[in-house]
């Protein structure tokens, strides 16, 4: 066995994509040597801005063997009534490399087949490596882009290839670029090209050319040494995880460093010093105790010389950077709120649905007829919605989009705004990500709902619907957003009820002209997608999710109808499933109506008329009250009637009328069975 190394050598790559990159190398890699029935121990995945490796230990020095037993068509089409070989036969033999003295006839399932055993002698693997070439090309990225006259669409250009056996080079040629077992170490602290010996060389001589190959190895450096800094000054620098991931991705040797910017600054919005820290500078902020100071942590791609320079560097352009923010909040408090409302209808939201002024006009339409589910104040509801866009069009959200309605929170506070009404403008935002809080405020939370579901149906109204991999708009992500601020404030209200309204409005308001109930089908099925998605973070079973579904889709009910049949399908419940399945199947051969107990024709018939007559309201009830563990303690109650009346009754008696009737009996228990779950979903 020996050891195989691939090291793909990149310009910089993006920082957020070198983990993703590096781990579809390793899926790639481990594909390609299963595929080629090559035996291997473990893969261990290597990334740097410049560089995507893996080594894959104890690889087999010859591939395995292939045996295999091959069917090919049955006997009365593999041969004539002679027993001559058909050409179906003939094909299949050839296809496989094999001849007809190699098929013989074997019966499976009562069925005689033509068979074919396969030996293929396993090849020494050397000679099946260069096949690691198509596993480079085949890598794919978010953006893909040409460089130069090559005809490979990649991340960053290539400018070097490492691919060893053992100490041998696997030869293939990329773009231009031939493999060999040259890599290239820090781009300034290295002195040209580095040679690796072997795979079991790669880290260590990669370390010695100032390369930390590892990322895991990276990030604990970088750790350490910011926790060694903050100890060394009496600071507390929060590690915030999303920063330090991009920072352990923007170096390959790390070198920990502080500077500082004038206390004056400190007057500026705390939110404001931490996003041009964060997200402009990728700095850590430093706090002492529970407030922030004057200082920053930033990491250095190189070695500790000159420290204090690199320091002032970085002082220089920060300090550059909070002049420009003070001189935009300044600015920005001198005008008035009501005189920026007015700007707002100059930038455009979208081509096809106008501008965000007018967004905002709809917004407000929309929340304030959500405001009585929320118990909101109908005033404060209103003025969030004509302000909640005021900042969209300030200074400091120009320069630092990331503060939109972060902003403009304090500047409705500054402003006199209610605090309510100024909370709401920054929580309409919210949730902004997967795992992010709900508004806390009513105002923001209809505020926020209303923004998100003015989006989703205005853009599925004009066609530009999420497909694959594709949402520009971020629909998705609102629509997740709408689900979860109905389900933590426990709003009891039918998202499609909620979404027909909105459709109304919008085709009122001339926004677009598909067809209302088209577009109305095309958000219930988005919608549902995303409830599953909730389900599913509940760990509710997928059959689960199948069967509740198609009865609800408010969004509390829904939770709570899911985790009541999760538990029901946990217990001894099979026959009774069974039962209810029955009848809703056999209540689709026939349509509702009313039922005449004098039609009955047994006692069975009579017994479970009864048991429906006792139950049906009393279920119907419990699930208009939520309650579905009582709901289902109900059925059951109907599960030795329901069996008793199938074992005595034929349901489609030659009797028209009697065959009516009992169809419409049963159209009657499955309405409420029906209300429960849809029973036939779940797997037994």
């Amino acid at each position: 066995m020996r050891d195989l190394l691939l090291e793909i050598g990149l310009e910089e790559l993006p920082a957020q994509y070198v983990l993703r990159s590096e781990k579809q190398l390793a899926e790639r890699v481990d594909a390609f040597l299963k595929e080629a029935r090559v035996e291997f121990g473990s893969i261990d995945v290597y990334s740097t801005p410049r560089r995507l490796s893996v080594i894959v230990r104890d690889v087999a020095e010859t591939q395995q063997d292939l045996k295999e037993t091959l069917r090919g068509p049955a006997k009365k089409i593999a041969q004539d009534a002679e027993g001559n070989w058909s050409k179906a036969a003939q094909g299949f033999a050839r296809g496989r490399g094999l001849t007809v003295e190699d098929l013989y006839f074997a019966e499976e399932k009562g069925v005689e087949y033509v068979f074919a055993e396969r030996h293929e002698e396993g090849q020494e693997t050397s000679s099946l490596l260069n096949g690691l070439e198509d596993v480079v090309r085949s890598l794919t990225f978010p953006k893909n882009m040409k460089w130069g006259t090559s005809s490979l669409r990649y991340m960053r250009p290539i400018r070097w290839l490492i691919a060893l056996f053992g100490k041998d080079i696997i030869d293939f040629t990329i773009e231009g670029v031939k493999t060999g077992n040259v890599t290239r170490g820090h781009r300034f602290l290295s002195k040209g090209d580095v040679v690796v010996e072997s795979p079991a060389a790669y880290v260590e001589t990669l370390e010695s050319a100032f390369v930390m190959a590892n990322y895991e190895t990276r990030k604990a450096e970088i750790e350490r040494q910011i926790k060694e800094l903050a100890t060394k000054q009496g600071w507390t620098v929060p590690l915030d995880a999303d920063l330090l991931e991009e920072v352990t991705n923007l170096v390959e040797w790390p070198t920990a460093l502080f500077g500082e910017f004038e206390e004056a600054y400190l007057d500026l919005p705390e939110e404001v010093l931490i996003t041009t820290m964060k997200e402009h500078q990728r700095y850590f902020p430093v706090y002492i105790g529970e407030t922030l100071k004057n200082y920053f942590v930033t990491v250095r791609n190189g070695n500790a010389e000159h420290l204090e320079n690199v320091a002032r560097g970085n002082e220089k352009v920060i300090r550059a950077r909070l002049a420009d923010a003070v001189f935009f909040y300044e600015e920005d408090k001198k005008t008035k709120i009501d005189d920026q409302l007015a700007r707002l209808d100059r930038i455009v939201f979208h081509e096809k649905l106008g501008t965000t002024g007018a967004k905002a006009r709809r917004v407000t339409e929309i929340a304030q007829m959500l405001a009585p589910l929320f118990d909101a104040d109908i005033e404060k509801v209103s003025r969030a919605g004509a302000i909640h866009k005021f900042d969209l069009v300030s200074q400091m959200v120009y320069e630092f989009t990331e503060l939109q309605g972060i902003m403009g929170e304090k500047y409705a506070l500054q402003q006199g705004e209610d605090q309510e009404v100024a909370a709401a403008v920054r929580e309409h935002y919210m949730p902004r990500f997967a795992g992010d809080q709900s508004p806390e405020t009513a105002t923001g939370a209809v505020l926020a709902l209303a923004d998100k579901l003015d989006s989703i149906v205005a853009f599925f109204g004009i066609g530009m619907i999420p497909s694959g991999s594709q949402d520009p708009f971020a629909l998705r992500r609102q629509a997740q957003g709408v689900v979860q601020i109905l389900g933590d404030w426990k709003i009891d209200l039918s998202l499609d009820k909620l979404l027909s309204k909105i459709v109304e409005l919008q085709l009122k308001a001339g926004l677009f002209e598909a067809d209302k109930e088209q577009v109305k089908d095309q958000l219930v099925e988005f919608f549902k997608l995303r409830l599953k998605y909730r389900l599913q973070e509940q760990k509710v079973r997928y059959d689960v999710i199948d069967a509740v579904l198609t009865t609800t889709l408010t969004i509390n009910r829904l939770d709570a109808r899911a985790q009541a049949i999760q538990h029901f399908v946990s217990t001894d419940a099979k026959s009774l499933i069974e039962q209810l399945s029955r009848v809703v199947n056999i209540s689709k051969k026939g349509e509702p109506g009313d039922v005449v107990p004098s039609l009955f024709e047994n006692d069975e018939e009579v017994a479970l008329h009864e048991a429906i007559e006792r139950t049906a309201p009393e279920t119907n009830n419990a699930v208009q009250a939520g309650d579905y563990q009582k709901a289902l303690e109900l059925l059951q109650m109907l599960e030795s009637p329901i069996m008793m009346y199938f074992e005595h009754t034929m349901v489609m008696s030659e009797d028209e009328a009697v065959r009516q009737n009992r169809l419409h009996e049963m159209n009657r228990l499955a309405t409420t069975i029906k209300s429960v779950a849809d029973f036939n979903a779940l797997v037994l």
